[in-house]
Order: C-alpha cells, then structure tokens, then sequence
C-alpha cells in the first residue's frame, strides 16, 4: 500500500512539474519507516530538482507537507491533513472564495433576528 501511495504521489509531482523537472534529478534525502503492526507510517524525501515531500500516519489519518518550484520560479509549499474529515490541504498557492458580500451578510443576520413563526398544523 505504502508503494503505491508513494509511486502515485511521485507520479502526481511528475506531472505537475513536468516541463520544469531536471531529467538528471537525484534523490539527496530518503526517509522510509514502512508501516509498523499498528499501521503507523512515515516517509520523507528531497530532489536535488528542489522537490521535498513528507507524510506520516496512522490508522486515523495523515499529515504531511510537500514543495516544488514552479517552471515561473514560484515555491510552492503545501501542508495538508487527512482524517474523517477528509483531505484537508493549506497552502498560499490554493485558491480562496471570494469574500461574502456585505448585502449578503446583513440578510443572513437579519433572517438569524427574525426567525419565522412556527407553522400551526
């Protein structure tokens, strides 16, 4: 399982930097504590292309961190957790929603001061 989340997540950077990876990239760091009998894990790397991925878990979940350097030049770190409450990343370079419009927040507060009167049946 391990291999394969591993080979998936090397794939994954892969294409994501595709036209910005060194083809002559070596590994300088390589961290690997395979799964124990409890199921916990951990596994660390660095490229010499600037490529760093870490991740370790557990039956309950992972935390885990990854960076890469965009064809622009642009450092690209990203943090992330996975539970039960699903994938969680955290990163500058992840898009944000648009503010809530002011209009918008007033009526969600006037709708919370005026709640509707209970339907009689």
């Amino acid at each position: 399982m391990f291999k394969i989340t591993l080979c998936l997540f090397a794939a994954l950077l892969a294409s994501v930097c595709a036209d910005h990876i060194n083809k002559n990239a070596e590994i300088l760091n390589l961290k690997n504590d395979p799964a124990d009998a409890e199921g916990n894990y951990a596994y660390a790397f660095e490229t010499s292309n600037g490529i760093q991925s870490q991740e370790a878990g557990n039956p309950n979940g992972v935390s885990g961190a990854y960076s890469f350097v965009t064809p622009e030049g642009e450092n690209i770190q990203i943090s992330y957790i996975a539970d039960e409450n699903g994938f969680q990343p955290q990163g500058a370079a992840l898009p944000t929603p648009p503010p809530i419009p002011e209009y918008i927040i007033r009526a969600l507060e006037y709708i919370a001061a005026h709640p509707p009167p209970p339907q009689r049946r």
